[in-house]
Order: C-alpha cells, then structure tokens, then sequence
C-alpha cells in the first residue's frame, strides 16, 4: 500500500484513534509501572517494545535513557497493532507490553529491536559493550534517536564504538531508496521533528540547536551482509511524535504521521532482515 491512499489511509487510522489514545492519559494508562529489568518469563512470543537503559555520561548531552517512556513505547506498538498483521503483546485494558533492558542482560537476545533516545548523553561500561557488540552481531537491532548537534554527535560515537570499531563498522548516511524509507509507507523526505515543547515555544520550528542541528540525518551501522544493526535518527525526535500525538492536534498532524510511517517502517524491517 503506497502513496497518496496509503497515507490517506494512515492518517484515518491515526485521527480515529486519538479519542482512546486520550481517554487512555485520562485513566491513567500511561502512569509507568514499577520500574524494573525484563526477565525471561516476560517473553511470551508476542512483539514487546524493548527500552534499554544507560546511564549518563557527566559530560554527556541529553536527559538519560527515559526520555519519551513510557507513552512513545506504548503508542508506537499500539500502532504497529492496528497498521499491520505483527502480533504484539497487550495486558491490561489493551495496554502493550514493553521491556526495560540493560545491555548486558542475557535477555536482551530475546529483543528483536530494542530503542535507546537521548544517546547523547551515553555511557557504557565494558560489559555493557561487550553484551551490546554481541546481540548486534547476532541479528540484533538498535534505534537510537533524539539526540542533537555535532557535540551529542561526538559523545555518542565515541560511546558506540566500543561496541563497534570504526574500522570494521563505517557509518554510512542512509539514501532515500534505502527499503527503510519504503518498507511499508513510503517517505520521500527524512522529517526533522522537535519535542512539542520546543515546537510550542520561542526556539523556532524544528532545529533545537539552531545551525549546528539544521539538517536531520538516518545514519546506520551495517553487517557484511548490509543488515543494518544501528539506525541512528540524528537532529529529530521520532520519540515524541509518539509520545505526544494526543497532546496537540496540531503537532499530531505535522510530525506524528510521518513519525508514524517512519516508525512503523522501522519495526517491519527490524523483524524482517
């Protein structure tokens, strides 16, 4: 299903939805429950969105591994339900199941996919690269997003490549012909998305660094065989425009359709190579 019917059809699906996107905030669905690490028996074979969690460097950029958690975890795999065929776990009152993982937890391998925002201000100890290096190689893959300018750039590749090596692991910019941008919808433009706050106040439309976070970019870490491994969503927020598509209808509208398209893009292809 591509182009103008396919994105006519999106967006029916997600405005119809919105009401009980809403009532859900308003029972208190979104209220996180209590915090720990995934274990084996949470795995039941279903699709659960997997956060992992980091702590933050004291020189790093960003808020920590919660940013957008839980409501982007729970609203992106509410609509990978309804816009595919995918299996994904729900508990109570048709809440998703998601997962919080430290990446050197055995259970990490259980992850299909697993999501990291704010990697700006990441830090990883040994074991954490170690357990990071292996799942990724092992047909694992990671999302990391939101994170803004050439310093959070910098902390967070030399973060990175103590699991994968630049030499053995070059980054690559992803061109629009990728399979990522077309694996279900189609997107002719990567969308530079800001965090509703800042889209609500003086900072300007959607570069939150100014000229150092201008133009948005989709990077990848690939295998040998082109697999990507890392996706990295550099200069946008993804995570916001779920986490914030029942907060102003108007921000849902600009950014949380193409999130959507992009996001459920991701999840297909991070389960199908």
């Amino acid at each position: 299903m591509r182009g103008p019917t396919a994105v006519a059809c999106l967006l029916g699906i997600l405005i119809a939805s919105i009401a009980g996107a809403q009532l859900r905030r308003e029972r208190g669905g979104y209220v996180p429950r209590s915090l720990r690490d995934a274990a084996r028996q949470d795995f039941d074979g279903s699709f659960q969105f997997c956060r992992g969690v980091f702590r933050s460097a004291a020189n790093g950029d960003g808020n920590g591994w919660n940013v957008d958690y839980p409501r982007a975890d729970e609203n992106l795999s509410i609509r990978l339900s309804e816009l595919t065929k995918v299996f994904v776990g729900f508990q109570g009152e048709g809440m998703p199941k998601h997962l919080l993982l430290n990446l050197s937890s055995p259970e990490l391998f259980h992850c299909p996919f697993i999501m990291m925002t704010e990697v700006g201000a990441l830090s990883l100890n040994d074991a954490e690269a170690k357990g990071l290096r292996e799942y990724l190689l092992k047909g694992g893959f990671l999302w990391a997003d939101d994170f803004w300018g050439s310093y959070a750039w910098d902390v967070w590749e030399s973060q990175i490549r103590k699991a994968l090596p630049s030499g053995m692991f070059p980054i690559t910019d992803l061109p629009l012909d990728h399979p990522i941008f077309h694996t279900m919808f189609t997107l002719t433009r990567i969308p530079q998305i800001p965090t509703i706050g800042f889209w609500r106040g003086p900072g300007g439309p959607t570069s939150e660094r100014g000229a150092d976070s201008a133009v948005p970019h989709v990077r990848a870490i690939s295998d040998s065989r082109g697999r990507i491994m890392v996706l990295m969503t550099h200069n946008t927020d993804f995570g916001d425009s779920f986490e914030e598509e029942a907060t102003d209808h108007q921000y849902f509208l600009t950014f949380s359709v193409d999130g959507y398209r992009f996001g459920v893009n991701t999840l297909v292809y991070a389960m199908t190579h």
